[in-house]
């Protein structure tokens, strides 16, 4: 028979692949959470000795926890808008152990924004299969449907997922290219933005007024010129484990932030971060001395 303190310390070991699970299919580091708080509140109420395979159990579990909380957004609009943009991990862009251990579990940004787009169905069946390895036959039950029918809403997911940009090349080359996009935006440098930014650049701009998607580089070239004088104090730093810039104004008040995604030595993709309400709710990196 499991005693109390066996069954939290088994819980406890299975805790960080759970939260994995629910931030990936959620995007929220608070809903992951309360998602696995409500899976130990679940498995305390369970009789453990009808349970032959605990970490089978509470992925089922996290699972239908998970999905009914994506089809109650979809059912309340307000709730998805808000989400629109998922949780970040803002760290100063260092490479030390404590570093790497809070990236080693994060999700780059362009894939989670375009998760959240998916249907909940789509989205829970693609994270439980191709990131989780969970087999068809498990998730179809999770879903309400079959095994046949979870491995299509797989397939679909991961159609609109394949065209995400990815970044490419190891951190120090991704690293450069930023830099080299900083460099160049500071100084005016509209020969060196045309050379690091990729033709085909797609931009996600979220500002006070909402969400705004373009494609190319003229408007993000176009927004270096307007932006020309303006006293930001901008610094690299490291958005879900991917170089971005973070930009404060003169009395510390962050006033953007940038995840950038970087391909062949090429900006591909870029999240920004306007809004104050925003900004301002996030943990983000202190500003430089001086500042």
């Amino acid at each position: 028979m499991t005693t109390e303190s066996q069954l939290a310390e088994d819980f406890e070991q299975q805790r960080p692949r759970l939260l994995a699970l629910a931030y990936r299919v959620l995007g929220s580091g608070s809903d992951a959470e309360d998602a696995v708080q409500e899976a130990w509140l679940r498995l305390s109420r369970q009789d453990v000795d009808t349970i032959d395979n605990l970490p089978g159990w509470l992925t089922t579990v996290i699972s239908r926890i998970c999905i009914d909380t994506l089809r109650s957004r979809a059912a309340r609009p307000e709730i998805s808008t808000d989400l629109d943009l998922p949780d970040l991990v803002v760290t100063d862009d260092r490479d030390t152990p404590e570093d790497a251990a809070v990236l080693s579990d994060s999700v780059g940004l362009a894939l989670l924004v375009v998760l959240g787009s998916l249907r909940p169905d789509e989205r829970l069946a693609f994270v439980l299969h191709d990131m989780f390895a969970v087999p068809f036959a498990e998730i179809g039950p999770i879903v309400g449907k079959s095994a046949d029918a979870a491995k299509m809403l797989a397939s679909r997911a991961r159609r609109k997922v394949q065209d995400v940009p990815t970044p490419a090349g190891d951190r120090r080359a991704q690293r450069e290219v930023v830099d080299a996009f900083l460099a160049a935006a500071q100084d005016g440098d509209f020969d060196a933005l045309v050379r690091v930014l990729d033709p085909e650049v797609t931009w996600r701009r979220h500002t006070v007024r909402g969400l705004s998607v373009t494609t190319g580089a003229g408007d993000v070239i176009e927004a270096v010129r307007r932006g020309r004088g303006a006293r930001v104090t901008a610094r690299r730093v490291l958005v879900n484990g991917e170089p971005g810039i973070l930009g404060w104004g003169p009395t510390g008040r962050p006033l953007s932030l940038m995840a950038c995604t970087v391909r062949n030595g090429r900006l591909v993709g870029i999240v920004s971060i306007t809004d104050p309400v925003r900004l301002g709710g996030m943990e983000l990196p202190e500003p430089p001395d001086g500042v």
